[in-house]
């Protein structure tokens, strides 16, 4: 019997958190937002920090989160998810946005591969320089759509999934294309050693 009453109790939660977004939605309720947030503040961080976020990592992404669920609450339809579905995949997309667009920052007065990289030589120089061109000549001999994915997936850093999502051919398309095209620039690479 208590399992049956406490499935009633989440159900009653569940509900209460999805009016509380569309009380966000429909009429900016901080009262709602605030309940929202102290529901799914901790639990966003949570599952942010087993994902490999570090504390302070967790918290600016739970802000962040957070704030996206005040400004796109119009776009919840309960008809679709739980409050509790939407928020999480809020969560998600930014911690994939976040790690992403990380980079490493490198302190050039530290790193010894930083003295290092000032002691390449003119030859050096030069090799990179003409395997660069190379591969710009590789490139402009392409068909355009695999040139096109080539230029999406490594010059624009997207997915190979975006990449079939932008140009509207389906993902094994856009594999397909820069397999091809990495036997072209790898023939041409070859050739350059």
């Amino acid at each position: 019997m208590s399992g049956g009453a406490s499935r009633l109790e989440n159900q009653a939660r569940m509900e209460e958190l999805n009016d509380c977004l569309r009380r966000v939605a429909a009429s900016a309720d901080r009262e709602a937002f605030l309940a929202l947030f102290d529901h799914f503040g901790p639990r966003v961080k949570f599952f942010l920090m087993r994902q490999g976020c570090t504390d302070g990592e967790a918290d600016d992404l739970v802000q962040d989160v957070m704030l996206t669920v005040w400004r796109k609450a119009r776009l919840f339809d309960p008809q679709k998810a739980a409050a509790s579905t939407w928020i999480f995949t809020i969560a998600r997309n930014r911690f994939i946005d976040v790690k992403r667009r990380a980079r490493v920052m490198v302190d050039f007065d530290t790193c010894p591969e930083a003295e290092q990289a000032d002691e390449t030589t003119a030859e050096d120089n030069m090799r990179q320089t003409e395997l660069s061109a190379d591969v710009a000549a590789a490139l402009s001999e392409l068909p355009e759509t695999q040139a096109q994915v080539i230029r999406l997936s490594f010059i624009d850093g997207k997915s190979h999934s975006e990449i079939a999502e932008e140009l509207g051919v389906p993902l094994g398309t856009v594999k397909s294309r820069i397999r091809l095209a990495f036997g072209r620039l790898k023939e041409v690479l070859e050739a350059h050693r």
